[in-house]
C-alpha cells in the first residue's frame, strides 16, 4: 500500500504533526495477537474477575440489568447497524435514537440531547470546549472546575483542552461536609470564567447544593454545566430546574442505564443543553418530520461532521457516538419507565445506609463527611486502606476505592458503594471480614460477625 502511494513509511503519512505533540513509544501495549491468543488473553482476564462481591462504584456501577436489554441490544438490526446516514435505509436505528433523546432530555428537563459520546470523561471535556465556544459574554478560556469532581474526569479534561489555550481552575471542597467549599468560590466572583462545572453528586457521593451554584455561576456571567449520574436524577432535581434558569449543558456517564461493569467497558458519554446551545452542540442529533406523503419519518440533523475538512478549527472531532451502548440504555429505559428507574435509584440510597452504618459499627470505622448523599460514603479506616482492600479481595469482597492517591489529604480514606443489587447478607459478610481484617490489624477490639437478615 506505500508502494502505491509512493511514501516510504507509515510514519511519514503523519510528519505534518509537530513532534511535540507526539507521544513517542508506547511500551505499555504488546505486540498483535492471534485470533485465538485473543481470545485466550479475554478467557484469562475474565477468569481473573472471579464471582467476587463488588462494593466499589466511583463513576461504574454493578446495576441490575434485565436480561431482555442484551437479548433485544444484541439482535442483528441492532447489533450491526452502521451509522444511519442514509435515512431511506436506517428509519429503525433512527428512531430508536429519536426516542433515546427524547427520554434523556426527559430524565435531565432540558430541551435537547444529542445521540451520545465517548464516556463520562471525554463528554465533560467537550462540554468545556463547548462553553469555551458559547458564552459570548466571555473573553476567558478558564473553567472553574470542583476538586470533588471525578479525578478521571478532570485528568481527561485537562488532557483534551490543555493544547488549545484552556485552564481548568480547581475549587476545594468543604473538609467538613465534603460538598464544594462556597467561601472559596465567593474568591472568585467578579472574574472573568467561562464556566463553572457542577457535579451531583460529586465523587465522593454527596449532594451538592445545585441551585446555589448554578444560580451563582450565571450570576457571575458564566455558563452552568451540570454532571451527573443520570440514576439519581430519577429522584432528584433534574438540572434543568437547578437554581432560576437551569443549567446551560448537561454531561455524564451512561453506565448505570444498561451497561455492565464488564471490566471497565465500554461505557457511553450522554449530553443535553438549552435549545440556544444546540448549534454549538458536538456530535449529532437526530430529527422527526413527514415525507412527502405525510408520513413520520427520520434524519439525522445539525449533524456536525465538518471536521472532516475544517479539522482543528471543526466545532468538535467527535467522529461517531455509542450506538449499541445507547440502543441497550434505550431498552433500558423503556423497560423500567420513571418509576423503576426511581425504585432502583432508591434501594440504591437504602443499601448504601444500610452499608455505611454496618461499617461503622466497626471499632475503628467511622464517616468523613456529614453532608448528604446520594449512593456512596467516604469512611476512614484505622488502617492503611490499601492493605484492609487487599485482605477482603483475598476473601472475594472487593471493598471499595481507596482514595489515598487522589485525596491523600483524607487520610485512610475508603469511597465505599451499594447498588440495588447487595443483599442484606452480603453486607453483614463484609462487615464481620472487615470486623476481623481490623482486629488482627489491632485496629479494633474485636470483630462483628454477621447477622444473615434478609
Amino acid at each position: 500500500m506505500l508502494d502505491a502511494i509512493g511514501v516510504d513509511s507509515i510514519e511519514a503519512l503523519f510528519d505534518e504533526i509537530p513532534e511535540a505533540l507526539r507521544a513517542g513509544d508506547l511500551p505499555g501495549i504488546p505486540e498483535g495477537l492471534s485470533e485465538m491468543e485473543v481470545s485466550a488473553l479475554m478467557h484469562a482476564r475474565a477468569r481473573r474477575d472471579g464471582q467476587a462481591v463488588c462494593f466499589i462504584g466511583a463513576g461504574a456501577y454493578d446495576h441490575h440489568i434485565p436480561a431482555a436489554v442484551w437479548e433485544i441490544a444484541t439482535r442483528g438490526e441492532f447489533y450491526t447497524a452502521y451509522t444511519p446516514y442514509q435515512a431511506e435505509a436506517s428509519q429503525g436505528t433512527l428512531q430508536l435514537l429519536y426516542e433515546y433523546q427524547s427520554m434523556m432530555t426527559a430524565l435531565m428537563d432540558m430541551g435537547v440531547s444529542n445521540t451520545s459520546l465517548y464516556d463520562g470523561a471525554s463528554a465533560v471535556a467537550e462540554a468545556v470546549l463547548m462553553a469555551v465556544r458559547a458564552n459570548r459574554k466571555s473573553k476567558s478560556r478558564r473553567i472553574l472546575v470542583p476538586r470533588a469532581m471525578h479525578p478521571a474526569y478532570r485528568r481527561v479534561a485537562h488532557t483534551i483542552v490543555r493544547n488549545q489555550g484552556i485552564e481548568l481552575v480547581e475549587l476545594p471542597f468543604d473538609p467538613a461536609t465534603g460538598q464544594t467549599d462556597l467561601t472559596a468560590l465567593e474568591a472568585h466572583a467578579g472574574e472573568d470564567h467561562a464556566a463553572l462545572l457542577i457535579p451531583q453528586p460529586n465523587f465522593f457521593g454527596v449532594l451538592e447544593p445545585v441551585d446555589a451554584l448554578c444560580d451563582w455561576a450565571h450570576a457571575n456571567g458564566m455558563l452552568a454545566i451540570g454532571v451527573v449520574n443520570p440514576l439519581a436524577m430519577s429522584i432528584l432535581e433534574p438540572p434543568g430546574q437547578w437554581g432560576g434558569e437551569g443549567v446551560d449543558i448537561v454531561v455524564g456517564e451512561g453506565q448505570p442505564l444498561g451497561a455492565p461493569l464488564s471490566s471497565g467497558g465500554p461505557y457511553f458519554g450522554f449530553m443535553c443543553c438549552t435549545q440556544k446551545l444546540v448549534r454549538q452542540m458536538p456530535g449529532r442529533i437526530v430529527g422527526r418530520t413527514v415525507d412527502l406523503e405525510g408520513r413520520t419519518g427520520y434524519t439525522l440533523t445539525l449533524q456536525a461532521r465538518e471536521q472532516h475538512i475544517r479539522r482543528s478549527k471543526a466545532t468538535s472531532n467527535i467522529c461517531t457516538n455509542q450506538g449499541l451502548l445507547v440502543t441497550a440504555a434505550t431498552i433500558h429505559m423503556a423497560l423500567l419507565g420513571a418509576e423503576g428507574l426511581a425504585r432502583t435509584a432508591a434501594a440504591c440510597h437504602a443499601n448504601t445506609n444500610a452499608l455505611s452504618e454496618r461499617l461503622c459499627g466497626i471499632d475503628g470505622v467511622e464517616p468523613v463527611f456529614d453532608g448528604p448523599v446520594f449512593h456512596e460514603r467516604v469512611l476512614r479506616l484505622a488502617m492503611p486502606v490499601a492493605d484492609a482492600l487487599k485482605s477482603l479481595a483475598a476473601h472475594n469482597v472487593l471493598g471499595g476505592y481507596d482514595l489515598s492517591r487522589d485525596y491523600p489529604e483524607l487520610g485512610n480514606a475508603l469511597l465505599v458503594c451499594a447498588t440495588e443489587t447487595r443483599t442484606a447478607q452480603e453486607m453483614d459478610e463484609y462487615a464481620a471480614k472487615l470486623g476481623r481484617i481490623m482486629v488482627a490489624q489491632g485496629r479494633a477490639k474485636c470483630p462483628i460477625e454477621p447477622k444473615f437478615e434478609q
